[in-house]
């Protein structure tokens, strides 16, 4: 049947074919993405492919309150209030991603527009979707507190769980109020004590921020958690134990295994002073790879969907490679821990 879809979708897709979507994934790809998911360390990032269901997802946000409030892969009230939902669900009240993804599949093929989907264009759509979700994530969260309705967050609008003498006191202890002041301030590029949107998805989500003293700060509560003597810096047994592995499995992941740095090829070369320690400044240049965020996520999750679908491996995705393996591309990497040296806690869980 699949054959058939694709030799109608070669003809310009004048005739869209349903077909029913309840096999079961042939391969086991959930347990693969489970040990993608480990390996490289993702804990809550959660990459929605179809823009069709990260509309439904949203819907159910303002229904059920937060971001996995439904199954927008069966139908239920939510396909009625998303325009052109119910169109691609089946007889059973299941979504069809084989449409879908004949449906998505001109538009994430555009540069060039050779009937393929290449490495850069996935990338490029991954990333766009992402962003829409920071995005939308932002905006949820201004339209919730905004209080004065200036279209800005403050200080104590942020903080408007805290009683006023926490905040006069200023504790610095992690969620206390002058931990939250230095990483606002920090977010703060204008200094008029205020946060427009940029700023305020900065501070929501430092590790996809391009500021960088909030990477600097993002870097500085990872290495706390790594530093066993609490002098600040990493020696490189530290490094070793609590951040090499993580570096690692990034690299390999990149080079196709091709090159992997020792542990102390990579400490020497990040040691710039060459004094046997690895401060903030020295560590920037793996920040990525130590602390992940969505649009990190958004390359990898491209690089993982390539893996598996690329049979022929010519570096690009055919519609029937696609097809092939359909279900890779409608499934998100949740996982509630992972092989990292402490709980991978988010710095904003705790409001």
């Amino acid at each position: 049947m699949k054959a058939v879809v694709l030799a109608l979708a070669a003809t310009a897709f004048i005739f869209l074919v349903y077909l029913k979507v309840d096999q079961q994934i042939k391969a086991n790809p959930a347990a693969s993405r489970q040990a993608y998911s480990r390996r490289f360390g993702f804990k809550s990032h959660h990459l929605v492919f179809d823009p069709l269901v990260a509309s439904m997802e949203r819907q159910g946000v303002k229904i059920g309150g937060n971001d996995n409030a439904s199954n927008p892969f069966k139908m239920n009230g939510l396909a009625s209030e998303v325009k052109e939902a119910y169109d691609y669900f089946n007889d059973e009240g299941k979504l069809n991603i084989t449409l879908r993804i004949v449906v998505l599949f001109p538009w994430l093929d555009t540069s060039p527009k050779d009937g393929f989907v290449n490495f850069k264009e996935l990338e490029a759509w991954n990333m766009r979707m992402a962003t829409e979700r920071l995005n939308y994530r932002t905006q949820r969260e201004i339209e919730a507190r905004d209080e004065d309705g200036d279209g800005t967050i403050g200080f104590r609008e942020y903080l408007h769980h805290m009683t006023d003498n926490e905040i006069e006191n200023n504790g610095t202890r992690h969620g206390e109020a002058g931990w939250w002041r230095e990483q606002f301030e920090n977010a703060d590029l204008d200094h008029n004590g205020t946060l427009h949107f940029e700023e305020f998805r900065d501070f929501l989500h430092p590790e996809d921020s391009e500021n960088e003293k909030i990477q600097k700060w993002l870097l500085g509560e990872k290495i706390k958690r790594m530093d066993y003597d609490e002098d600040g810096r990493l020696s490189y047994s530290e490094f070793l134990e609590r951040a090499y592995d993580t570096y690692r499995n990034y690299i390999d992941f990149e080079s196709a295994g091709a090159y992997i740095p020792s542990p102390e090829t990579i400490f020497s070369q990040l040691d710039v002073n060459k004094d046997g320690f690895l401060c903030v400044e020295e560590l920037m240049p793996i920040l990525r790879y130590l602390h992940p965020g969505e649009l990190a996520y958004a390359k990898y999750f491209t690089s993982y969907l390539f893996h598996e679908a690329d049979e022929n491996r010519d570096g690009k995705l055919s519609l029937e490679e696609m097809l092939d393996h359909e279900y890779i591309f409608y499934s998100s990497v949740y996982e509630e821990n992972h092989e990292d040296y402490d709980e991978e806690e988010d710095f904003h869980d705790e409001l």
